[in-house]
């Protein structure tokens, strides 16, 4: 049986510095704690609030009080899990590479995440303000997808000259998405929701794009994951 204290330190992982600590972040659900299984990643914990397991996890049956403690959803899912931190990997250019320049909303990033996956981005080139790929929240909001992305946090301007990457940013006066080919060896820079990219990442950029808006009076905006879907929509279809 689980301790008191063990569920402390596991309620804990919704922090940054306890994942740090600990080496561990939580999923939450069993199709997602399935789909990190499937990729190696290696399992520490494992609980369900069901009577029986549903699955061939091998999980501790607690009670809802206790998995109200470790989870971070106003509605605990039946399953919870914590898993190692994976190690670093070393970065692979790929024929589409994404970075992302001080994302700060979990959801957005989730979101991208799964994006990435369904248009087979697995490397996705993060800033080190972008928020935490391993918090609750983003884990939940990629649907398991971030098992099979790996997010590389780096000096965004410094990776792009050192991997010899064209940067392509987003900008409201930018060319025409749907009528702009991308160049070889390109990287997508996505931009902070409410300040866009930042100024040292934008004096490197070398071509900017937008969305054209069709509605009149158009949204003031669109929000970064769903212009990152556009974006990845347009450009795959043209692979």
């Amino acid at each position: 049986m689980v301790s008191k204290n063990a569920l402390k330190q596991l309620g804990q992982l919704g922090q940054k510095k306890f994942r740090k600590e600990h080496g561990l972040f939580s999923v939450e659900g069993n199709k997602a704690i399935a789909t990190f299984l499937a990729h190696d990643f290696e399992l520490t914990h494992s609980f369900t609030v069901e009577k029986e397991s549903q699955n061939d996890l091998d999980a501790e049956i607690i009670t809802l009080n206790d998995m109200k403690k470790l989870s971070n959803l106003n509605t605990p899912a039946n399953y919870w899990a914590a898993f190692k931190l994976p190690q670093p990997k070393t970065f692979v250019s790929q024929p589409f590479n994404l970075a992302l320049d001080g994302i700060r909303d979990p959801g957005n990033l989730g979101t991208i995440i799964r994006l990435c996956d369904w248009f087979g981005i697995h490397q996705l080139i993060c800033s080190p303000d972008t928020v935490d790929c391993f918090n609750p929240k983003v884990v939940q909001a990629s649907m398991g997808s971030l098992a099979k992305v790996h997010v590389h946090y780096v000096d965004v301007s410094s990776f792009i000259s050192q991997n010899n990457l064209v940067a392509v940013g987003t900008d409201m006066q930018g060319a025409s998405v749907y009528s702009t080919t991308l160049p070889a060896n390109a990287v997508l820079v996505l931009g902070n929701e409410g300040q866009g990219i930042s100024k040292g990442v934008k004096s490197i950029l070398q071509q900017s794009i937008s969305i054209p808006s069709v509605g009149k009076p158009a949204a003031e905006s669109l929000n970064v994951a769903m212009a990152a879907g556009i974006l990845l929509s347009q450009f795959r279809r043209e692979d």
